[in-house]
């Protein structure tokens, strides 16, 4: 019952958060890079904005056009109440596979992707099929990187793999670093950041399937795509960084656990901004050099585990 009621309150606090980080990491930037930038609540105004305007479609676009938006946020509503944010352990332990959560990854990204092409926009499809690339780019680093984790921990469940870290229960302490620093690797691509995107230009190929949405439809799919952002680096943070989170199911702890997630969230995003400002944008074929880089790094922690490191 208590579990229950800390994933609603995690489905409330991550899908009210979403804006507010998206909006503060364009604020952080264009202050980095003296700019006066758009306000931080600037997201809340758009999508309030587009709530009041009218859900339109393509002629040619079909059913899956049309329920798609509802499908990625059902989908991340249910991400964000299974993944451990304020404790240490998954409020619902079913829901803290790292398989399943893979798995409910690719759900929206499929659909999204299939609702790009489906739309009829040659401009919303290629984007759409941009976005199934990254994903055969990046899935594979997160697989290989957890299950070397749920090698080293000897469980599948994301919640015992932090504890296991966290209370220094590794007997392969090598191997898990190198599997968090692909992991980690892989979950910046998945923000979509630069070098390889910049998330608020409406022009770039990475919103191309958000082309043919207008009104409460897109008002969605943004708000659903900032909360993937908050999930994915939440789902970093319960394996690899659970340190601070509550580990008793005391109001006290789970206050103390708010602090230190939101610390860590705000960290996180921090270092990605500056990365951002460091960078230029490169071209996206070299993408694929890029994550077999990290794939490499991901084969060197499960060689390192071999080895018993």
């Amino acid at each position: 019952m208590i579990g229950t009621l800390i994933g609603f309150a995690q489905i409330l606090l991550l899908a009210l958060a979403a804006p507010l980080v998206s909006g503060a990491t364009r604020w952080m930037r264009a202050k980095m890079q003296t700019r006066k930038g758009p306000p931080i609540l600037q997201d809340y105004y758009d999508i309030i904005k587009l709530f009041k305007r009218e859900d339109i479609h393509t002629k040619e676009s079909s059913l899956i056009h049309r329920i798609m938006p509802a499908l990625f946020t059902t989908t991340l509503l249910l991400l964000a109440m299974g993944i451990p944010t304020l404790t240490r352990g998954c409020p619902l332990p079913f829901m803290g596979d790292f398989i399943l959560i893979i798995y409910l990854l690719a759900l929206p990204r499929f659909f999204f992707a299939l609702s790009a092409v489906d739309s009829g926009s040659s401009y919303a499809g290629i984007g759409g099929i941009r976005e199934l690339i990254i994903g055969i780019l990046c899935e594979p680093v997160m697989l290989l990187a957890l299950f070397v984790t749920m090698l080293a921990t000897g469980t599948t469940n994301i919640g015992f793999m932090g504890d296991a870290i966290a209370s220094g229960a590794v007997v392969n302490p090598i191997a898990v670093t190198l599997a968090g620093i692909a992991f980690a690797c892989a979950c910046y691509i998945e923000l979509g950041k630069l070098p390889y995107d910049l998330a608020e230009a409406e022009q770039e190929l990475q919103e191309g399937p958000l082309s043919e949405y207008s009104g409460p439809s897109l008002a969605l799919l943004k708000m659903s795509l900032s909360m993937k952002q908050i999930i994915i680096v939440s789902w970093l943070i319960a394996i690899f960084l659970p340190f601070g989170s509550a580990v008793e199911l005391t109001l006290p702890a789970l206050a103390l656990g708010l602090v230190f997630y939101l610390l860590k969230v705000f960290a996180i995003f921090f270092i990605c901004t500056i990365i951002e400002n460091v960078v230029s944008r490169v071209r996206y074929k070299l993408l694929g050099h890029q994550t077999g880089v990290v794939f490499g790094i991901a084969a060197f922690a499960f060689v390192f585990f071999l080895l018993g490191m």
